[in-house]
């Protein structure tokens, strides 16, 4: 069932989202060469908790982190380790904030130091086809045409799209309908109507679109071992438009000209 929500109901996804946006800039000061995925970690879930929220992912359905951690080849899912960040990564930061009874959830992939040209492209292309499917989620349009907008964009630049792993709808649980595709027909699924909650996030690779995932259940993979990228906002539909409910704004102001 999909939940549409109040105006009030959406300030307090606003607020939760300011904090899960805020968390991602936190974390932004510390991605560099030598840093372990553990200490990102850390670094999110405290600030999480000092600002009177709870790190949702970490014990949901086991899983052991407060960030999915994705570098590299990992799609999503991944876990924060005492894995040293290297020259050339890129990680991406998943992370879920609950505040006041309502989820905020944002993903970003940094750079770490100077990556491969082919590699920024990626992240670019990713970066960019997220706002493609926010543009595409209009009142009375469907959610197959946000799904068809970032597939259409980036296999037009020669990036495969990940199809095991989607966006979904978001409110009082992390995850509720309808599930949010990166690929698929425009003109089918369900009908986007004001108060929908979506969080919209491509997982785009630069090889094959095929994945696996590993012995613990979780870790998401891009099967021939090159690199994945993964962008995501909330959005709230109002007045027939989305309005993005996350930022990236706490991140740029951290990185500067280094913001993909």
């Amino acid at each position: 069932m999909i939940y549409l929500k109040t105006s009030e109901e959406i300030e307090l996804m606003r607020q939760a989202n300011i904090l899960v946006s805020r968390t991602l800039g936190e974390v932004a000061k510390w991605v560099a060469p030598g840093v372990t995925t553990l200490k990102l970690d850390t670094i999110a879930r405290e600030f999480i908790q000092d600002n009177g929220g709870r790190p949702a992912c970490l014990g949901y359905g086991g899983f052991p982190g407060t960030l999915c951690i994705e570098v590299n080849e990992v799609v999503v899912h991944g876990f924060p380790s005492n894995y040293t960040l290297r020259e050339g990564d890129i990680i991406g930061t998943d992370c879920v904030v609950e505040l006041n009874g309502f989820h905020g959830d944002t993903c970003y992939t940094f750079a770490v130091g100077e990556i491969d040209p082919k590699v920024m492209a990626l992240c670019k292309t990713t970066k960019e086809s997220l706002y493609k499917g926010i543009e595409a989620c209009v009142e009375g349009k469907r959610i197959g045409d946000i799904a068809n907008a970032v597939q259409t964009y980036c296999e037009a630049r020669g990036y495969s799209v990940v199809r095991e792993m989607c966006g979904h709808g978001i409110g009082k649980k992390m995850h509720e309908d309808p599930q949010v595709p990166n690929y698929g027909r425009r003109g089918i699924g369900p009908v986007i109507k004001n108060g929908m909650c979506l969080a919209i996030e491509p997982m785009i690779n630069l090889g094959s679109r095929n994945v696996k995932i590993a012995a613990d259940g979780w870790t998401c993979s891009t099967k021939d071992g090159k690199p994945s990228a993964h962008y995501e906002h909330t959005v709230a539909m109002v007045d027939g438009k989305a309005e993005i409910l996350t930022t990236f704004d706490y991140i740029q102001e951290v990185l500067g000209d280094r913001f993909i």
